[in-house]
């Protein structure tokens, strides 16, 4: 699936969702949350419309809508919800489309399942968001070496927040791994503001295969 990227984060919280949704309106893609997990603030999918200004009708369904905000396993045996490996099937698009996970790559999707068995699944190319903040380069290679070993395509890593140049080139170079580019805090979390801060910080052409 050519133009075909998974998003995963190294911690929850780190601006994944942003960049997702910078990636998709930039490739006029497609955008796929394959498990929402909490319903009651804005949604992930409700959220890359908003900040990309993505065409609500580029925003596939979710394949599980749970209520509890928590890890998916979790959330859906409260809710009596059954998550079963053969629920993820890719959707067939015409054109790019932008998978993302649910916080990283080792959340469990049910309790035996998690999201980097998936992605194995898939083998579709990974893209890791990784904050810059302290931390950031022990969960970052551990997320690396977690895909690695269960052979997952790593297509590298995006960062966000303020630069931080001595761990975005260790992170790459232990890792292995292409440094994508940094997308800086934004203020204001509006379409034209988040296509310049990627435009300005990114290669479209480092996303084309």
């Amino acid at each position: 699936m050519s133009g075909t990227f998974v998003i995963t984060g190294t911690d929850t919280d780190i601006g994944k969702t942003v960049f997702a949704a910078a990636l998709t309106a930039a490739l006029g893609g497609y955008y796929w949350k394959p498990v929402q997990a909490g319903l009651a603030d804005e949604t992930d999918s409700q959220a890359v419309a908003r900040i990309g200004g993505v065409d609500p009708g580029r925003i596939l369904p979710e394949r599980h809508r749970l209520t509890i905000p928590a890890s998916p396993h979790f959330s859906a045996a409260e809710e009596g919800v059954a998550i079963a490996r053969d629920d993820f099937v890719i959707p067939d698009v015409d054109g790019p489309l932008v998978i993302e996970g649910a916080g990283g790559a080792l959340v469990p999707v049910n309790p035996e399942l998690l999201f980097a068995d998936l992605f194995a699944d898939w083998g579709l190319p990974v893209i890791i968001v990784a904050s810059t903040r302290l931390g950031t380069i022990n969960h970052s290679l551990l997320t690396i070496e977690a895909l690695g070993r269960r052979g997952v395509p790593v297509h590298g890593v995006a960062f966000t927040g303020p630069q931080n140049v001595d761990s975005e080139q260790t992170i790459c170079r232990i890792g292995n791994v292409r440094h994508l580019g940094r997308l800086p805090w934004i203020d204001r979390l509006e379409p034209d503001d988040v296509k310049t801060a990627f435009d300005c910080h990114f290669n479209l052409a480092d996303f084309t295969i």
